[in-house]
């Protein structure tokens, strides 16, 4: 599968020449889980040193997602990460959260950005102008690094929380809707990092699917 090529740094280039640097890019993921943290990050990367391969993180092996992850961390300008958890999910329904957890994440960066560059909607509140693209983490370098820091990071969270939260196989679905997880809820009910605004763990708690955050 191709990976983005220089031209992903376009957008970045254009902005920094019309004086709106430095730009960071930010995404999230977790979004579609119904269980554990939504974890969001922002990137500011390093015109002088560029990373090869980067791209949208689902299309990337986890192997490649591992070693770009480090990758990023070592050469990219500044990087930050938020988390909001299930209970926060709940309260603040999913687009509330995911809007939170991005602002939090540029709102940590050692870098302030002059520009904010997000995957697929707005998010306002940043303190800075931004644009939300169609596909960013798959035609913007620094929402694709964003991407892969955001689920590398959320997939090693999962993985501890499958040790503290033994039989969900945390581990292997990272807290989405599979045919293992359903069966494992159905059998122990929801834990504390299942997410009640999902029907299908209020169904397996016995509660009134209407009852949900």
């Amino acid at each position: 599968m191709p990976r983005l090529g220089r031209g992903a740094y376009a957008y970045e280039r254009l902005l920094e020449r019309s004086g709106l640097g430095p730009v960071a890019g930010a995404d999230e993921a977790g979004r579609g889980a119904s269980a554990g943290p939504l974890v969001a990050a922002a990137v500011v990367l390093s015109p002088k040193h560029p990373i090869a391969g980067l791209d949208d993180s689902k299309r990337l092996t986890r192997a490649r997602r591992e070693r770009l992850h480090d990758e990023i961390l070592e050469r990219a300008a500044a990087v930050a990460v938020a988390q909001v958890s299930p209970a926060e999910c709940d309260r603040l329904g999913m687009h509330h959260a995911d809007l939170h957890g991005l602002r939090r994440a540029v709102g940590r960066l050692a870098v302030r950005p002059g520009f904010v560059l997000t995957d697929g909607f707005p998010v306002d509140g940043l303190g800075v102008p931004g644009l939300a693209m169609w596909k960013g983490d798959q035609v913007a370098a620094c929402v694709s690094a964003a991407s892969i820091v955001a689920k590398v990071t959320r997939d090693r969270l999962m993985v501890a929380l499958a040790e503290e939260f033994p039989g969900y196989g945390f581990e292997i679905h990272k807290g989405y809707n599979t045919a293992v997880h359903q069966e494992a809820l159905e059998r122990l009910g929801p834990s504390s990092q299942h997410r009640w605004c999902f029907a299908n763990v209020r169904a397996a708690a016995g509660a009134p699917l209407d009852s949900g955050a």
